[in-house]
């Protein structure tokens, strides 16, 4: 039986709610619940499943915000579910290109389903795993118009679809080993299930395609023709996405989108005309200014930082490593500027000594091209200041150099 069958029917239904909503106004520790659950003669496997459920719906505040106390989870869906402030930017896609009905394809927890959904499209929902498309079903359960559907997603008939309805597609291919998906990552897409490819070619049957892929896929695996995007939240990459031409307003090439929880949004786009699988164009390397900054990994990965250098007057401090510099760059949501104070030798003695004269008691460190160890260099330096400081391992002018620099305000 499903670990989650116990709580999707009545009394484990009930349960859930009412203790969420206990938590919410007067939250008490998981592991007491669970024992005044068994106390009250609720059975071990109920309780086990209701607590499980609010732990795991506690942990998806930070994807999902307030509605994750309304919602169901499994482990390994939590942790691959697009977050919420995502989930709503492909939704916005797919409404703002007229599309009526979308197939989730791996449809997982249903994180995206309930996205689209909740735009007014109607959504057929489809998952292999069962947990997964038990979890999809009830966190569609407000929506008249979404059906979920257990099966492999390669045994569809593409052109079935199209004729009941479906005008998109959204393919969020399984791109980790084992049963439960969490064993290790598969790096070559036509490995992943379904196969790039073959979701590739769904596009030759229903025209609007989406399709959610590693963030460190080769540019030469997408379409030419398609836009491909690069997604970062709070700094942290969480995605890329190809999109056919009906789903990309922004034509062919490449983007990098950056946003916050709230829902702000910063982007860059490649150069008109430049097609989805082109090189990265190349940065030129500039001497080290008295400004450093460290690029969103969105930007980076995308293929974006020439763009960047180019709107703010940067280029970078030695090939192939991508730290901006120049005199006085301006702020931007696209990178954290440092203003640099030193430039040592890498070694713990001689960075210790340039630390010492800004009385740094604690110090963040920070690599790129430079094999060390941020921790065993920070436990070697032995600091005893108050003040912050911040150290950047990289190569200058062909060596290796620590780059002692003060991080400065975001000023957004």
């Amino acid at each position: 039986m499903s670990t989650l069958t116990p709580v999707l029917s009545s009394p484990g239904w009930e349960l859930l709610e009412s203790l969420q909503a206990r938590q919410d106004t007067t939250p008490v520790s998981l592991p007491e619940l669970a024992g005044a659950l068994r106390s009250s003669g609720v059975p071990a496997e109920l309780a086990a499943a209701v607590v499980t459920q609010l732990a795991l719906r506690r942990a998806a505040r930070a994807k999902f915000g307030p509605i994750a106390s309304h919602m169901v989870f499994t482990r390994d869906g939590l942790e691959q579910a697009t977050r919420l402030v995502v989930a709503a930017r492909h939704a916005q896609r797919f409404r703002d290109a007229g599309v009526r009905r979308v197939a989730d394809l791996g449809c997982g927890i249903g994180a995206d389903s309930v996205a689209i959904a909740g735009l007014g499209m109607g959504v057929l929902a489809v998952d292999i795993d069962p947990e997964a498309a038990q979890a999809a079903a009830a966190n569609l359960r407000d929506f008249d118009d979404a059906q979920v559907r257990l099966g492999d997603v390669m045994d569809l008939d593409i052109a079935e679809l199209a004729g009941d309805g479906v005008d998109a597609i959204f393919a969020d291919p399984a791109r980790r080993t084992g049963a439960a998906r969490g064993s290790s990552r598969i790096t070559d897409p036509e490995r992943w299930s379904p196969p790039l490819s073959s979701a590739l070619r769904w596009a030759q049957t229903i025209s609007a395609v989406g399709v959610k892929v590693a963030p460190g896929i080769a540019y030469d695996r997408i379409p030419p023709t398609w836009h491909a995007q690069w997604v970062s939240v709070g700094g942290d990459l969480v995605e890329a996405s190809l999109w056919s031409p009906p789903l990309a307003p922004e034509g062919p090439g490449r983007s990098c989108l950056l946003l916050d929880e709230t829902g702000a949004a910063h982007g860059i786009s490649s150069r008109d005309g430049q097609e989805a699988n082109a090189p990265a164009e190349v940065v030129d390397v500039v001497p080290l200014g008295n400004t450093i900054a460290e690029p969103d990994p969105a930007v980076i990965r995308s293929g974006m930082l020439a763009q960047l250098a180019r709107l703010v007057g940067a280029g970078i401090v030695s090939p192939s490593i991508a730290y901006l510099t120049g005199d006085d760059l301006p702020a931007s949501p696209f990178y954290d500027r440092f203003e640099v104070l030193e430039v040592t030798n890498l070694r713990a003695k001689a960075i210790s000594a340039a630390l010492r004269t800004l009385n740094a008691g604690s110090v963040e460190i920070k690599k790129r091209g430079a094999d060390i160890d941020p921790d065993a260099l920070r436990k070697s330096l032995k600091l005893s200041g108050v003040g912050q400081a911040t150290v950047i391992a990289t190569r200058v002018d062909g060596r290796h150099r620590a780059i002692v620099c003060r991080r400065l305000p975001a000023n957004l």
